[in-house]
């Protein structure tokens, strides 16, 4: 689906999650909803819904910001150059809905691969693993 195809969806973002997803916009360290969250589920783009990360893969990396080891499906994200901020930095966006989720960084544990995705949680929504079934997301449980 393309991103216009995603514009009521869009259109139903409070201010936050607008300008962190569809303009990079990040949001302050420490302060989202799911910086030191470890509820067992699925996090999904808040714009598509498309599944993007497991708890299973969260860790607290004290960065500020929620971070993960890997996306649930490598074809998930869409990696791109940022070069903003005076400093080279690799976006990590939704492939479906290209929605900016925030930046990947080679400072993850290395026993997992050492990559931390460092995702703003305004670009998240989170499905506890109790409501995957009836979301639509069953298929994810033995991921989490």
């Amino acid at each position: 689906m393309a991103k216009k195809d995603y514009q009521k969806n869009i259109d139903q973002l409070d201010d936050l999650s607008y300008k962190v997803t569809q303009e990079a916009f990040t949001e302050r360290p420490f302060s989202g909803e799911y910086d030191e969250f470890f509820q067992r589920g699925i996090f999904v783009d808040k714009v598509s819904g498309e599944p993007l990360f497991s708890s299973k893969d969260k860790y607290d990396s004290g960065c500020g910001w929620p971070a993960f080891t890997k996306p649930i499906q490598e074809n998930s994200l869409s990696e791109h150059i940022d070069d903003s901020l005076a400093m080279r930095r690799i976006e990590v966006k939704s492939r479906s809905a290209e929605s900016h989720l925030g930046h990947v960084f080679n400072d993850g544990p290395v026993s997992e691969g050492g990559l931390r995705y460092c995702i703003n949680s305004a670009s998240l929504r989170f499905i506890p693993y109790e409501d995957l079934e009836k979301e639509g997301y069953g298929n994810y449980k033995d991921l989490c």
